[in-house]
């Protein structure tokens, strides 16, 4: 797309008086970009008003004219130029033939989406991971597990490069040399949060950072709802991993089942927060996953993706006294005193066994104590 072709769509992207299913209707009754921004105020009149009646959106049609009728100001976009000239940064449009197509089905498309890596990522079969910020041990280790078997099955695994569940999902699939995608909440000039910069130049070298916000757009509050809605509307389906009742990732389970996709949910302790929000989903109708495999089963006809069997763990060699101790351990966390009275070994043994597990992925500790790998 050359940049005076880019400068009218970003136009369109901001003009005022519009939100994305205002633009995302307008836009439909023109045979391109060039027709649009040269018909004259009766014919934008008519589309607008054709267009708006369909939905009850708050609008300014008479600002949205005007500011069609100005065309477009470069400098207004000077910054979101300059980083488009860049090596490996796109502006997908409405207009082009790789807009995401199920994206196009959601009731409030943007109508530009900024991408830095692989655009052509963004047209694989995807599926969203998402889930607490603050998981356990054990729920970031799922996250990257599912992201790892379900990228190999030929799934681009899709988040929004948060902190915990998300950042997990997005390791699981570059350990697996598949394809992620993180959607962020700012532009795409700056990465939230910052202590995840390594994580996004690695994911735009081998997958794609996405946004629908303007370069030099700041991280705030509200953009991540907005966001969220992009997570859904780009995946086949949502798995969520870890959720507290009050949880983001909720908003994102609820966008996906409007959408018409597909809900998972991992169940956990009914004893932990954390899984208060998946076992909600499940009650509301969300599938129950235990494993890969079971997304899969309703994703692989839609994905056309290669079903894998979920590879069954070994049991693990373990000395007598290694083997006494891990029996006594579950997948609920335990406190080290519970494992001295369950075992009946000394607080030396149990703290030298533990460390020796934990060293070969067998245990994990968290703020709760120690529990079973998965």
């Amino acid at each position: 797309m050359n940049p005076a072709i880019q400068l009218l769509w970003l136009t369109l992207a901001h003009v005022p008086g519009l939100g994305p299913r205002g633009r995302a209707a307008l836009v439909k009754r023109f045979p391109s970009i060039e027709a649009l921004f040269a018909a004259d105020r009766a014919a934008l009149e008519t589309a607008l008003h054709d267009s708006l009646a369909s939905f009850s959106d708050r609008a300014d049609p008479g600002a949205a004219i005007a500011a069609i009728l100005r065309g477009p100001e470069t400098r207004a976009f000077v910054p979101d130029l300059t980083w488009l000239a860049e090596e490996r940064h796109h502006l997908i449009s409405w207009g082009d033939a790789d807009y995401p197509a199920l994206l196009r089905e959601i009731p409030d498309p943007p109508l530009v989406l900024y991408v830095h890596g692989e655009r052509s990522a963004l047209s694989q079969p995807q599926l969203a991971i998402v889930g607490s910020r603050n998981p356990t041990p054990l729920g970031a280790q799922n996250a990257s597990a599912f992201a790892r078997v379900l990228a190999q099955s030929g799934l681009a695994i899709t988040s929004g490069l948060a902190l915990g569940i998300d950042a997990a999902a997005h390791r699981g699939a570059l350990e697996a040399e598949g394809k992620t995608i993180a959607v962020a909440g700012t532009g795409l000039d700056r990465v939230y949060p910052a202590r995840h910069r390594d994580l996004a130049h690695r994911i735009a070298a081998e997958g794609a950072l996405v946004s629908e916000f303007p370069i030099g757009t700041p991280a705030r509050a509200e953009h991540f709802p907005v966001r969220n809605r992009l997570i859904s509307g780009l995946s086949l389906g949502v798995l969520v991993v870890e959720a507290a009742l009050k949880s983001g990732s909720l908003i994102t389970a609820r966008l996906a089942a409007e959408q018409g996709r597909e809900v998972f949910a991992l169940p956990g302790s009914i004893h932990s927060p954390l899984a208060r929000g998946c076992h909600a989903l499940i009650r509301q109708g969300a599938k129950l996953v235990e494993t890969a495999e079971h997304v899969l089963e309703e994703l692989g006809p839609l994905a056309q993706v290669t079903r894998q069997a979920v590879p069954q763990s070994e049991a693990p060699e373990l000395a007598p006294l290694e083997h006494r101790l891990f029996d006594c351990l579950g997948h609920d966390p335990m406190h080290m005193d519970a494992l001295i009275d369950r075992s009946g070994l000394t607080a030396d043994i149990v703290s030298s066994i533990l460390l020796q597990l934990e060293l070969r992925g067998l245990v994990l500790v968290g703020p709760g104590g120690y529990q079973r790998a998965s």
